[in-house]
Order: C-alpha cells, then sequence, then structure tokens
C-alpha cells in the first residue's frame, strides 16, 4: 500500500489538521505493516498560485516550450505521478472562512489537468484518477458537519469525483475552538471514526 498524506494547513507546527491526518496514516500503517508513506506539506514547500505563466506553459506543446516552461510543467507531473503512484490519499484540510485553504486549492490546481487526470467526453467529463481511497481530516473551530455552512466536504467530494475518486471517507474533528474540553471530545469522537473507517 503506497500512502499519499498531504497537509494543507498553513501552520508548520500545532496544526490540528495535520494531527488529524498524522493519526488517520497511523492507523494504516498499524494495520498495513508493508505500507509505504509519503508526506507532502504545503505549509512547507508551498505551491505557487495558477496565474497566466503557469497556465501558459500547461497549454504549450511540448515541443514549443522554453526552458523555463518546462520547469514549470515538470513540477506539475512531479504531483501528478506523485497521486497517480498512491493507493491511498490522506489530506488534512482545515476550514479557513468558510472554505479551502490555498495550499488546497493550489495543489488540486495543480493536478487537476485536462487530459492528465480528467477528460472531456461526448458524455461530459471522466475523472482518470481511479481504484484510490481518499481519506478526508476535516478540522473546524465551530461546528459545520450536516449544516449548509459546511462547504468543505461538498466541495471536496466534487472534485475528487471530477478526477475520478469517489470513494472519499471523512473524519471529523469540530468544535476546537469552543474550549479544551470541546476540542479533547472533538479528538476522542475522531478516533473513534478513524477505528471505524479504516
Amino acid at each position: 500500500m503506497n500512502i499519499l498524506q498531504i497537509n494543507t494547513s498553513a501552520k508548520r507546527n500545532a496544526s490540528e489538521s495535520t494531527r488529524l491526518a498524522n493519526r488517520i496514516t497511523e492507523s494504516l500503517v498499524a494495520k498495513n505493516a508493508d505500507a509505504s508513506v509519503t508526506v507532502r506539506d504545503l505549509a512547507v514547500n508551498p505551491l505557487p498560485a495558477i496565474d497566466e505563466t503557469i497556465l501558459g506553459a500547461l497549454f504549450t506543446p511540448a515541443d514549443a516550450r522554453t526552458p523555463a516552461q518546462n520547469e514549470i510543467v515538470a513540477a506539475s507531473d512531479a504531483l501528478i505521478a506523485e497521486l497517480q503512484a498512491a493507493d491511498v490519499l490522506v489530506l488534512g484540510v482545515p476550514m479557513y472562512n468558510l472554505g479551502v485553504p490555498a495550499q488546497a486549492k493550489h495543489w488540486i490546481d495543480a493536478i487537476a489537468r485536462a487530459g492528465v487526470t480528467f477528460r472531456y467526453t461526448a458524455n461530459g467529463p471522466e475523472g482518470l484518477v481511479k481504484g484510490k481511497t481518499v481519506y478526508l481530516a476535516l478540522t473546524r473551530g465551530g461546528i459545520y458537519r450536516d449544516t449548509p455552512m459546511d462547504t468543505l466536504l461538498p466541495y471536496l467530494r466534487t472534485v475528487l469525483g471530477f478526477l475520478g475518486m469517489s470513494d472519499v471517507r471523512p473524519v471529523f474533528a469540530e468544535g476546537l475552538a469552543m474550549g479544551a474540553d470541546a476540542a479533547a471530545k472533538a479528538f476522542a469522537d475522531a478516533e473513534r471514526e478513524i477505528e471505524a473507517l479504516v
């Protein structure tokens, strides 16, 4: 089993979503002794936002790219290859202002490429990243699960499904800004969810 863990918190240390993602990965490894783990921390190694330069490189035919454009495409290719090599994706995502962190969006933009990770067909778009299990480590300061204000889970299910990843298993730790007791309960509840899902 190849496990790819993506940490999308802006925090290098003391990130609750990274803590939760680590617990999911540890549980997977405990039950799969031969598992290999790759961790990509987007606070330590941030990805650039998509801009005109990046788009220009991606949409330039390979034989017409400049050396700088080749470097841009190679960086995106490496992220896609890392994802394609994984059997399991563990994605740590905190809620920032009712949305995903910029780090998460930059990663999604880097791996979502027409003709590579999805394609358009006569019957609509088809995801090309298939056969993977995705665990979402979702952390929030308040409590949003199963409410209209939970924009993270619907968005992540949609974009991952668009890319072909439909086996999505969320684990929540909520109420983390509501006091020490609420935070402790959130992680205890999350531990039970991990045991049930892994």
